[in-house]
């Protein structure tokens, strides 16, 4: 059996899912690369499917982070990426009109703590990171399976967490140069056409397994959101919109609509035996992904456990097929 897990999109809200993957960790006493063969991601998603495959220089075959270390990430550095001053201030949102909301140092500097000089191709297990090509005007997949077999391909972890997470409005595009060549990618957040990449991950692992001649049904996929949004957008507020007023709330709107609609699509194509989609509702909790104070941290933990609570007899049966 072919095990894919899939991370969304969400920025700070990817806190969920390394929380639920932390307690899968604790119930297999397995680290996350072991359990699945490919493990795909956009935007914050994509820096978790990296994290929990970047191997451990002191210890051959094995991942540096845990998921418990990943959670880290975001009680930790969530304010750094998104400072506070600027979450919320007049003069951000003024200025978020003809430039990034938030600048993109602070967020290349955690990333070049957590991952150094680490390639994809040093990745434990095939990893998929979404992001989208704005001069090509296609999407662009880092394939770490690609990666190995060419060099061009071959670029630093840290970079391929910079490209899937440049969120439109919330940091700048990247400009990411090929190895050895001038020619170059110019990167944004991967959500914007694969929040959910699940779909793409399993079209990957399916046109895989056919070329080395393994059961291309045999899967079992795993996918992780990272909050179901709840806040309605009333018409008569939205219907009176301009440029300025939808700059940021379409991106809630493009992210979720995109997860929910892959959803859909699989849950028509796997029986429910082969296709898992653990998700929580934000309730009254805040859906903006750049929202790092520590209370909305401390709600998100909370949702995080509830979802664990509620989930507790489902999580304890995919613990028992991962470690098959």
């Amino acid at each position: 059996m072919i095990k894919i897990l899939s991370i969304d999109g969400g920025g700070i809200r990817g806190i969920l899912p390394a929380m639920l993957l932390a307690e899968i960790e604790d119930r297999t006493n397995r680290p996350t690369v072991e359990l699945f063969d490919l493990i795909a991601g956009t935007s914050t998603g994509g820096i978790l499917a990296l994290g929990l495959n970047k191997p451990d220089l002191n210890s051959e075959g094995k991942p540096q982070y845990s998921a418990k270390k990943l959670v880290n990430l975001y009680e930790n550095e969530g304010s750094k990426i998104f400072p506070l001053h600027l979450y919320d201030s007049f003069y951000s949102k003024l200025g978020a009109i003809d430039h990034p909301k938030y600048p993109f140092q602070p967020l290349e500097e955690i990333l070049d703590t957590y991952f150094g000089e680490t390639r994809l191709s040093e990745s434990l297990k095939d990893v998929l990171i979404t992001s989208y090509d704005l001069e090509r005007r296609r999407p662009h997949l880092f394939l770490s399976s690609q990666a190995r077999n060419r060099a061009s391909e071959d670029f630093l972890m840290k970079q391929v967490g910079r490209a899937t997470s440049a969120a439109p409005t919330y940091f700048e595009p990247l400009k990411l140069k090929k190895p050895s060549s001038s020619d170059y990618y110019a990167l944004i957040d991967g959500g914007v056409f694969s929040n959910n990449p699940t779909l793409y991950a399993y079209a990957y692992a399916s046109a895989e397994a056919r070329r080395v001649h393994r059961d291309a049904n045999d899967f079992l996929l795993i996918s992780l959101g990272t909050g179901e949004l709840a806040p309605r957008m009333p018409y008569e507020e939205a219907r009176t919109w301009g440029l300025v007023e939808w700059a940021q709330p379409i991106l809630n709107v493009v992210f979720d609509g995109v997860s929910d609609a892959v959803h859909s699509q699989l849950q028509q194509l796997f029986p429910e035996d082969r296709y898992y989609r653990i998700q929580a509702a934000l309730g009254g909790i805040g859906d903006r992904m750049d929202n790092a104070n520590k209370d909305n941290i401390t709600a998100l933990k909370i949702l995080a456990d509830n979802m664990i609570k509620d989930n507790d007899r489902l999580i304890d049966k995919l613990c028992e097929l991962l470690v098959k």
